[in-house]
């Protein structure tokens, strides 16, 4: 594949996948303000560009591999969140005396090394053909196993700010 189709792929990709987190978010607004119909839109068109971004992804050469290759690709993406990106982030947003922003980051940052320990932990769940259930904290990310405390380790949040992945 020429080098700017797999270029225009790439920006394809990052350009559906930003367009359906938006429309979840305007989602999540419509539903708070009551207009259950809208969110309902929202969510459909949301879907959709999953559909666009995953499409785009399988079409990128080397982006996904086997389920071993892409636990190991994703632990080096986490690792590398935590010690590379979010620190220059929480960096500048400090600079900036953006100290809201900057928690945000570092609450990222936090949340990033546990998904790393997941799936490390997940690629020898590979091997004992182990089941486990996740709860992800809405407020900031963090993913508990099997069941969540009662508070949130990273952010504070309680329990019912919890929501199972199915």
């Amino acid at each position: 594949m020429a080098d700017l189709t797999e270029k225009n792929l790439a920006y394809a990709f990052a350009a559906e996948s930003k367009a359906a987190i938006r429309n979840e978010a305007f989602a999540k607004k419509a539903e708070s303000e009551g207009y259950t119909q809208i969110a309902h839109l929202f969510r459909a068109i949301s879907d959709a560009e999953s559909v666009h971004a995953r499409r785009y992804l399988q079409l990128m050469r080397g982006k996904i591999g086997s389920t071993e290759e892409n636990l190991e690709r994703a632990f080096e993406n986490e690792i590398n969140a935590n010690v590379e990106e979010y620190p220059k982030l929480i960096k500048d947003a400090t600079d900036e005396g953006k100290e809201s922003i900057a928690k945000a980051f570092s609450r990222s940052r936090d949340v990033e090394s546990g998904h790393a320990d997941l799936y490390k932990k997940a690629m020898n769940h590979m091997l004992e053909d182990r089941e486990t259930d996740y709860h992800v904290c809405q407020v900031c990310g963090f993913v508990s196993e099997d069941a969540p405390k009662d508070n949130c380790p990273v952010c504070g949040a309680v329990k019912e700010k919890f929501t199972q992945v199915k």
